[in-house]
């Protein structure tokens, strides 16, 4: 007979594997069989009523977890001079673990009664339970400035960045933290005034050379004029609140509904959960449940937070740092649907035939408990028949009806036939120091396709839901290509021995027509990037115009709210159309839907704009070290002054200025997007392939210059055009009449 294991062994079991927590996994790892499985199921009862273990269907969890990201109490140094805290939020009945404060030497000086937001990292063989990493002092919110660093004879000063700051800040020598003079440093208020009226300051931290990487998504935050410190108010308001409890909702904890993000992810805010439909008139049917934080619970309209969350309209993302939309209590905390805790959510459930049709859906207010926070490759490797051991458990009875469901999504997809572009997304990955380690190109998963997929139909769902409820909401609006863009596609496509067909009402279909004709070509990524830039920009607005991208007549955002205002905005329009409580929707809100609408779309554009940027400045500090090396690539764009090219290797754009294209003058047509030689009568136009030399990268600018070797596989003369860079004007080439355009060669493709 197998050995029974002691309850101290199972305990230890389950708190190092939370993910196989079921009876037969716990009788799988202790070899457990047969008639032994009695004695197992008598011991999980007794824990079970001891406390040390709550049962959740069919599964065995210990309740005494903490979320990763946690308030604290500081309850004071030991004998030893150690720092130690307890949890504000408990859910467990055992013994309250003990936390141990881990200071970074730019923490501030933390006492007994400090009230902390902290990270925390559970440990074993330790006389304490979880190691903790201040994030901040709850209820204290000193002011920040990003300055160069300036050395005097006792202490320094700090001159902001900043342009709109008029006063340096002086720094007292036992607050320098070793900067050194020219330093890019940041630093926080440390006390009143000095006697000349300037702010004193401590340095939390030193970024070195001001041109350096881990300098460049603090410059784009000041320069792009993101708002990144929270007034005190919000930082107040939002440390008061309290978790959810299940007061006016539903009782969604027994759903395993999974969370599955990027592996560093900084927050949850949608789950999900699929089983198949057991109605009859419904063979081969899913039912998709999908929830999303419920943000409108802590933001209440017209508080302090609410203001806040408006005026930043959505948190921008940087390789190295995210800059929220709301306080960390919240965006890391409260509003994130971390693993075995209660957490507030909106949930819409969903009925789907076996061809992916929605046939019809609910929305409900609950509160749920997720039981793993889960990454797209280890969820995908388990599809893939390599689960590990937080997949294994969750194979057969979560993952593979979500990804059963999805499958059935792809026939609707295939039917709707939304825009179907192919355009890697680039990965700027960091070393610690703050260094560009790689570039590469994202892999698209189908666990990544399969969440796009989900959150997609949610969106849907809150728009039809609001449309048939007659409730104000924002859409998230597409316009279809306007004309003159369509005709530049069309001039492009045909010039690469395409077609796009005209006289007809443009849909996604002959779009994708175009995309698929081209796939596996030379020329597919210049199809795909004229494409892209036939488009319109998305916007968010009140008017119901539809989704030209996605082929959806009605949509809104409703499945991010921590990091889009737009959601926040659908979420209380939903509470608003269901009568769930106060915190929906209020009249005057209602009728600045328009200038909200036009605000964070802004808003979005900004934080765009400064993640291009910030991209833009990586790279060029990649590329920094290996100026004079040749590079293939593809011309991207054609402009007065010069030649953009985009690299293969790393995706970088740079800029082959005209002295780089050769002796000769050449000529620009603006419509047709193409530079002619004048003496060789030589067309550049977007899309052909070239060999470059790296000229030059600047990390500060983000800027890279190249010079051009060859075109199309024919080398290219360099040299500037007169020893000044310049040009005298010439007449066009000899055969060409003024104002004529360049003949292209076309080749007819069969489809």
């Amino acid at each position: 007979m197998s050995r029974i294991p002691t309850k101290a062994e199972i305990l230890e079991w389950i708190e190092q594997n939370p993910t196989l927590t079921a009876k037969r996994d716990i009788a799988k790892a202790f070899g457990i069989k047969g008639a032994a499985r009695i004695d197992l199921k008598r011991i999980l009862k007794e824990l079970e009523a001891e406390g040390h273990l709550e049962k959740r269907k069919k599964t065995y969890q210990d309740p005494d977890r903490l979320p990763p990201v946690s308030v604290l109490l500081v309850t004071g140094p030991d004998g030893d001079g150690d720092l130690f805290a307890k949890p504000m939020e408990w859910h467990g009945e055992g013994v309250e673990p003990r936390v141990l404060v881990i200071p970074r030497a730019s923490d501030p000086a933390l006492g007994e009664g400090d009230r902390i937001l902290a990270r925390l990292t559970l440990v074993k063989d330790e006389p304490y339970h979880y190691e903790a990493r201040l994030i901040r002092r709850i209820g204290t919110n000193p002011k920040r400035v990003l300055g160069i660093f300036r050395k005097k004879s006792e202490g320094g000063r700090i001159v902001p960045i900043d342009k709109g700051a008029d006063k340096e800040w002086t720094v007292a020598a036992d607050a320098m933290h070793g900067a050194k003079d020219g330093e890019l440093v940041e630093a926080e208020q440390a006390g009143p005034k000095g006697r000349m009226g300037l702010p004193s300051a401590r340095i939390v931290e030193r970024l070195g050379d001001p041109s350096a990487p881990r300098a460049v998504s603090l410059i784009a935050i000041h320069q792009h004029s993101i708002p990144d410190a929270f007034p005190d108010k919000v930082v107040e308001e939002a440390d008061a609140m309290k978790p959810a409890d299940l007061n006016g909702r539903e009782d969604l904890r027994d759903l395993p509904l999974i969370t599955i993000d990027p592996s560093d992810a900084r927050d949850h805010d949608d789950a999900c959960y699929a089983h198949a439909d057991e109605d009859p008139k419904n063979e081969g049917g899913h039912i998709l449940w999908v929830a999303i934080a419920d943000v409108a619970h802590y933001v209440r309209p017209g508080t302090a937070l609410d203001r806040e969350a408006k005026k930043r309209g959505n948190s921008t993302y940087f390789p190295d740092r995210v800059v929220p939309m709301l306080p960390d209590r919240l965006s890391g905390d409260l509003c994130s649907l971390h693993e075995g805790v209660p957490r507030a959510c909106v949930a819409v459930r969903m009925v789907l035939d076996a061809k992916g049709q929605k046939l019809s859906h609910t929305f409900h207010r609950g509160l749920m408990r997720s039981p793993a926070s889960l990454h797209y490759e280890e969820v995908q490797e388990a599809i893939d028949g390599n689960p590990n051991d937080r997949c294994g458990p969750l194979l057969e009875p979560v993952l593979q009806p979500l990804y059963a469901c999805y499958e059935a999504l792809l026939k609707a997809r295939a039917a709707r036939q939304p825009l179907e572009l192919d355009l890697p997304e680039r990965r700027i990955e960091l070393a610690e120091d703050g260094t560009v380690k790689s570039v590469n190109f994202k892999d698209r998963l189908d666990a990544h396709k399969l969440i796009e997929e989900f959150m997609v139909l949610a969106n849907v769902a809150a728009a039809e839901t609001l449309l048939s409820k007659k409730v104000p909401l924002l859409f998230r609006i597409h316009e279809e290509p306007p004309k003159e863009k369509l005709d530049a596609l069309r001039e492009t496509a045909q010039a690469a021995g395409f077609n796009l067909a005209k006289g007809q009402v443009l849909r996604t279909e002959h779009l994708n027509r175009l995309l698929n004709d081209a796939a596996g070509s030379e020329d597919a990524e210049l199809i795909n990037l004229s494409t892209l830039r036939s488009m319109t920009q998305a916007y968010y607005g009140p008017q119901h115009i539809g989704h030209f991208g996605l082929a959806l007549k009605s949509y809104a955002h409703f499945t991010s709210p921590i990091r889009r205002y737009s959601d926040l905005i659908v979420h209380r329009a939903l509470i608003t159309a269901h009568g769930w409580g106060d915190d929906g929707l209020r009249e005057e809100d209602i009728d600045r839907l328009e200038q909200t609408g036009m605000h964070i779309s802004d808003t979005e554009r900004r934080s765009m704009v400064a993640e291009r940027d910030t991209t833009d400045r990586y790279l060029a500090s990649y590329l920094s070290d290996r100026v004079g090396a040749e590079f293939t690539g593809r011309i991207s764009g054609i402009a007065r002054f010069g030649v953009f090219v985009k690299l293969d290797e790393t995706g970088a754009d740079g800029l082959l200025p005209m002295r780089a294209l050769g002796r000769e003058y050449f000529h620009y047509d603006r419509e047709d997007q193409t530079l002619m030689g004048a003496d060789t009568g030589r067309v550049i136009s977007v899309g052909q392939r070239v060999k470059v030399k790296l000229a030059e990268a600047v990390p500060v600018t983000g800027g890279i210059a190249l010079e051009l070797l060859e075109i199309e596989d024919q080398k290219v003369e360099g040299g500037s055009r007169s020893p000044a860079g310049h040009s005298s004007r010439r007449k066009p080439h000899k055969g060409k009449r003024k104002g004529t355009k360049p003949k292209r060669k076309v080749t007819r493709r069969r489809r």
